[in-house]
């Protein structure tokens, strides 16, 4: 599994390990019933702490991303539409939310983001 740590990156290890499992479960990188690898053996691949790696798996168990068995490991969760969705919506309001201030700094109104948004759903662009 490819995870890449920044030690400059403002975010705690731990969410960055959850972030990138998230995107690879999204992207479908990782399928179901995919087991990941022991929180040993990720600590170790990363040279960072099992109380980190467990911390990851904690919180994707706890998003419904992983389902773990004790004794044989985490697994990738069944795809769960609305959990899916949901992680989907988050990802659009972030780059909405940096679309709409760079509008804001250009002098872009409201309606013409809306027509903008408009043409690209829709193919127009």
């Amino acid at each position: 599994m490819d995870i890449i740590i920044s030690n400059s990156s403002g975010k705690p290890i731990y969410e960055q390990i959850v972030t990138q499992i998230k995107g690879l479960i999204l992207t479908g990188k990782l399928s179901e019933g995919e087991a990941l690898p022991s929180m040993r053996l990720l600590a170790k691949e990363l040279r960072i702490s099992v109380i980190t790696t467990k911390r990851a798996y904690e919180e994707l168990e706890r998003e419904g991303f992983v389902e773990t068995v004790p004794g044989k490991g985490s697994f990738v969760s069944g795809r769960n539409p609305e959990l899916l969705r949901e992680e989907g919506m988050r990802k659009v309001e972030t780059a909405l939310t940096q679309a709409v201030e760079l509008a804001k700094a250009a002098g872009v109104t409201a309606e013409e983001i809306k027509e903008t948004v408009d043409l690209l759903y829709w193919g127009g662009l």
